[in-house]
């Protein structure tokens, strides 16, 4: 059974944070609210979590299009081929906010992206978010959670989630409701800016 913590996005409680960090340093699965919609997740260099994740999708691991949640642009260099100017003041300009960019990655990638050629980054404009990647001390690797029901989408109220993923996760956190429009996706590799899709982030940036 997963346990239900309950984190407040105004000011976090680090002992619940720190609480959450060491199941993600153990290899657990936690579901946590971002500036979008409630996604699940797990510590990028734990190998078992991150196949747990690809097994509950249903998708191979090392073909997945799962995102890296950093807490700021400084994790870019470790996962990201070096960019230009222009790319990095987009970056700086849209984050943290509701926005997954797709990335040239480098060789510095988990061993299990290493065939990947591009990476999903997301700096989430969340409190608890970045409270849990800053405690952890590199990015989360990260999926939305979607609900089967195809007019809503997705799940926003937190006991619902824990209701439905309870045996499959480690903690789910409570962090109040969580919307419903999932990030704009833009992908960055040719250069030029390319819509994906089309989520909360404005596409005035």
């Amino acid at each position: 059974m997963a346990e239900f913590i309950k984190i407040y996005e105004e000011n976090p409680n680090p002992k619940e944070i720190k609480k959450v960090v060491d199941v993600l340093k153990a290899g657990g699965l936690v579901i946590y609210p971002s500036d979008t919609v409630y996604a699940l997740g797990c510590d990028i260099t734990h190998k078992g979590a991150l196949e747990r994740i690809a097994k509950i999708k249903g998708v191979k691991l090392e073909k997945a299009n799962f995102s890296f949640v950093c807490e700021d642009l400084s994790n870019l260099s470790d996962y990201v081929k070096q960019i230009d100017t222009s790319t990095f003041k987009l970056l700086k300009r849209a984050l943290p906010g509701p926005y997954t960019f797709i990335l040239p990655g480098n060789n510095n990638l988990p061993s299990v992206f290493k065939k990947k050629k591009e990476v999903g980054i997301r700096v989430p404009d969340h409190s608890i978010t970045q409270a849990i990647v800053g405690e952890l001390g590199n990015p989360i690797v990260s999926t939305s959670i979607k609900d089967e029901d195809e007019v809503i989408e997705y799940t926003t109220d937190p006991e619902l989630i824990y209701e439905k993923w309870d045996d499959l996760v480690d903690v789910v956190i409570d962090g109040g409701y969580g919307g419903n429009v999932a990030s704009t996706v833009i992908d960055l590799t040719s250069g030029e800016p390319e819509l994906i899709r089309e989520g909360k982030g404005s596409l005035e940036i």
